[in-house]
């Protein structure tokens, strides 16, 4: 046998343990719906885009069944600095008056949304992409965000929508088509107005409604740091009061922990913060025994 025959002899074993391996886990999630929110990194570095959409076919080839709720802040930033405008951010919700709104819907629904559509596509799956506004899926009200410096008072964010109600009918008949949904973080209000809503709290909302096995939620982090930054690989609701209350969770990931937890206490059997830098990360978390990220639980 040649040198390079064994390689490949070798290499093929590998492959053929990994399959093997991921066997236990195949079953166990077939049929199950995993809710993922899409964002950091692995939406703006084309390998790790390719990859990504790699994974979400693979995924519901498997016979599970993904759900792909996705952000756009890097995108959302470019385009307001291209017209001369400054996000602003508060309590980790960007502020958004009627311009912005424009840009926030021109951004996710149109350009981000389509560019992940597509690379579903070129994949070998079927993408579709959807607003809230699809299907009456997402209802929402204009956010009032308690003012963490003058208790009883509110903060004027704009357009940012808090949910009131949804719908998830039409998602449901886009995945029993054989599609995978795209979903853009977006809701509509009794009038008619569009609400620029958390991506973190659209995917924890969905994955309480669809009640998915998984919510997974890509971030540019190995997952929930402490201080001195080390991994928390688990956490509780009383962890998570404390790490609020001194201030190792702040700023953007405050919504995400608590989406994630608002998931985990309605019935999603587990939320997981994992890095979207790392690629194939959602075949590693669902279909290997290695612990990645932080896990949340109620």
């Amino acid at each position: 046998m040649t040198q390079n025959t064994l390689s490949q002899a070798i290499s093929q074993g590998d492959q053929a343990q990994v399959l093997a391996a991921a066997l236990p886990f195949i079953r166990q999630y077939q049929n199950k719906t995993m809710v993922v929110k899409y964002g950091g990194n692995a939406m703006t570095d084309p390998a790790l885009q390719k990859a990504f959409a790699q994974d979400v076919v693979m995924l519901q080839m498997l016979g599970i069944r993904p759900v792909v709720v996705h952000g756009g802040g890097p995108q959302i930033e470019g385009l307001l600095g291209r017209l001369g405008k400054k996000g602003e951010f508060v309590q980790g919700m960007r502020v958004t008056d009627a311009e912005t709104m424009e840009v926030v819907e021109w951004v996710l629904a149109g350009e981000v949304q389509q560019d992940i559509v597509g690379f579903i596509n070129q994949a070998g799956g079927r993408g579709v992409g959807l607003s809230g506004r699809d299907g009456a899926m997402i209802q929402a009200r204009r956010l009032q965000l308690a003012d963490q410096q003058n208790p009883g008072q509110f903060l004027d964010v704009g357009q940012v929508g808090d949910i009131t109600a949804v719908d998830v009918s039409f998602l449901r008949a886009v995945q029993a088509a054989g599609c995978i949904p795209v979903v853009s973080p977006i809701g509509y209000g009794e009038q008619g107005e569009s609400y620029n809503i958390n991506a973190d709290v659209v995917a924890a909302r969905l994955a309480k409604e669809l009640q998915a096995e998984k919510l997974l939620m890509l971030t540019n982090i190995a997952g929930v740091l402490d201080k001195a930054g080390q991994l928390l690989t688990q956490l509780t609701a009383q962890r998570i009061d404390e790490l609020c209350a001194d201030g190792t969770i702040s700023g953007g990931m405050i919504p995400k922990i608590a989406g994630a937890l608002d998931a985990a206490k309605s019935g999603v059997q587990s939320v997981h913060i994992i890095d979207g830098r790392v690629p194939h990360v959602l075949l590693l978390e669902l279909l290997t025994s290695n612990a990645l990220g932080t896990m949340i639980s109620a």
